[in-house]
């Protein structure tokens, strides 16, 4: 009995006692600071993503590599940062589902492997498709520099022959076959041929637009060079020929070529220089550097003196072209390209006459003189001029002659009546 009363009271005083509870962490206070956390982690991760795409995209403007490659580094490493996060939070906080756990995160990482592979995949093909481009811009850029060099070395060929470039040594010059031009009738006359062989091959595109356009080049030349007698009905193309030849030579003894031009006066040497610097030059590239220069206000002017507005029109049905020669442009038409051509025959040949001291001076011969062979050359070559016979007269000029000092380069002549030694 005295066991059983000791019992009674012990439990009784354990049962006085106090308790005091240990101090215990909440779950659900320590989940929610984790949340939070995570959530800053988050922001601040796609805060420095953006930043990296923003680099990435700075790079490409302008194009720098190195700056490219450094930007995908980082936007790479933050996409790799923002999956660590999303890996974190899962082994954190598993999904009571019916399919088991491991199956589960599986899944969520295969999907997001691919995720991450196809963004890999479009940042590669365009990154691939931007180097493809710039590799095409730079062999553009080396072919035109290829190019460019060959011109140069081209014109610097050119220029040499002309005498216009120092000569670095004689022997240098006799070695390539390098010789300076010289200044003398010869070379006058060389150019003369040349300006006419310049007017002739006008004349054919000239002759055949107005075939193409209906105009009867009877009545044409016949309104040109009346009362001409000619040997074949073809002969009736040198009208056309004196036609342009009467425009192309119209103020050829002023110095300026009766062209407006508020300039400097050009020494003697000057004309020469100027005469060996457009030999070498395409007229169409020197009008594009300077389509306001003397020489481009002489092609404007001739241009619309030798081509007529209705000739204009019926060739192209518009004056669009005429147009903008009248507002100080040269356009790119093979009609007018050929054009300038003629233009450069005879800018070149009137340079190199002021070139000469005294400067060469024209001369022309009037419908109905009498043939002289010191003086004129017929443009039909095979004419049976007969000393027994009356001299055939001259129908009209083709093209002017020149003096130089005591040198006389021909004019051209058609003869009207002439017989043909065929």
């Amino acid at each position: 009995m005295l066991t059983a009363g000791l019992k009674e009271n012990q439990i009784r005083e354990n049962s006085n006692q106090k308790v005091h509870p240990q101090p215990m962490e909440d779950p659900i206070s320590q989940n929610e600071e984790s949340v939070e956390a995570l959530i800053s982690k988050i922001f601040t991760n796609i805060s420095s993503l953006k930043s990296a795409y923003i680099q990435l995209q700075a790079a490409h403007t302008p194009y720098d590599p190195d700056k490219i490659q450094a930007a995908d580094k980082l936007v790479i490493e933050e996409l790799r940062h923002l999956s660590e996060l999303k890996h974190s939070y899962r082994e954190n906080n598993p999904k009571d589902t019916s399919v088991s756990p491991q199956d589960s995160r599986l899944a969520a990482e295969i999907q997001e492997q691919q995720n991450l592979l196809k963004t890999y995949e479009v940042m590669v093909k365009k990154f691939q498709s931007q180097i493809q481009t710039k590799d095409s811009e730079l062999l553009e850029l080396q072919l035109q520099i290829q190019e460019a060099n060959q011109k140069k070395l081209r014109l610097e060929k050119k220029l040499k022959q002309r005498g216009l470039l120092m000569k670095e040594s004689e022997d240098l010059e006799e070695e390539n076959g390098f010789f300076s031009m010289e200044l003398t009738p010869n070379l006058f006359s060389s150019t003369v041929e040349a300006a006419y062989k310049a007017i002739h091959d006008f004349s054919k595109p000239l002759i055949n637009l107005m075939k193409a356009a209906g105009w009867d080049l009877d009545a044409a030349a016949n309104s040109i060079q009346s009362n001409v007698i000619y040997t074949k009905r073809a002969h009736k193309k040198y009208a056309f020929e004196s036609h342009i030849c009467q425009r192309m030579f119209s103020g050829f003894g002023d110095e300026n070529f009766s062209v407006r031009h508020d300039g400097i006066t050009v020494a003697r040497e000057g004309f020469f220089h100027q005469f060996l610097a457009l030999r070498a030059m395409d007229p169409l590239d020197l009008l594009s550097q300077n389509p306001d220069s003397i020489f481009g206000k002489f092609c404007r002017s001739k241009y619309l003196l030798v081509i007529h507005p209705k000739m204009e029109s019926s060739f192209f049905g518009n004056l669009d072209q005429r147009n903008y020669v009248m507002g100080g442009g040269h356009p790119r038409t093979p009609f007018y390209q050929a054009f300038l051509k003629l233009a450069k025959s005879i800018w070149l040949l009137h340079r190199l006459a002021f070139a000469f001291e005294p400067k060469a001076t024209v001369f022309q011969v009037e419908s109905g003189s009498e043939f002289s062979e010191v003086y004129m050359d017929s443009v039909v070559k095979d004419v049976a001029i007969s000393e027994d016979e009356e001299r055939p007269g001259v129908g009209f000029m083709v093209m002017p002659g020149f003096k130089i000092g005591g040198t006389v380069i021909q004019c051209k002549v058609y003869l009207s009546g002439a017989k043909c030694s065929g």
